[in-house]
């Protein structure tokens, strides 16, 4: 697996990096969510739980992904700003029954 960090922007008010990416991938699966989440975090050398997968979307029959990411300054800041649904699918959080 492959990750091309297509473009990057600081976004000062929400306390975060915002990042489109592209993911290569030929001849295997669409990584997940945790296994993006470790690679982002290991080239941009942030801890894993300010790392948040928003999307990750494959393109059809080209071994190729493409996703949005976002890194908070803090894991306190993700859980105040993320939506609850975005920090269960991250690992986050755990999801509430009832």
């Amino acid at each position: 697996m492959e990750i091309e960090v297509v473009s990057e922007r600081n976004n000062p008010l929400l306390r975060r990096v915002e990042l489109r990416i592209r993911v290569e991938h030929k001849g295997k699966k669409t990584p997940t969510r945790d296994e993006v989440r470790e690679a982002i975090a290991k080239i941009k050398k942030v801890q894993k739980d300010r790392v948040i997968v928003d999307y990750l979307h494959s393109e059809f029959g080209w071994g190729v992904s493409r996703g949005y990411v976002k890194i908070y300054d803090t894991k306190k800041d993700a859980l105040e700003i993320e939506e609850e649904h975005i920090l269960i699918r991250n690992g986050l959080i755990e999801k509430k029954e009832g």
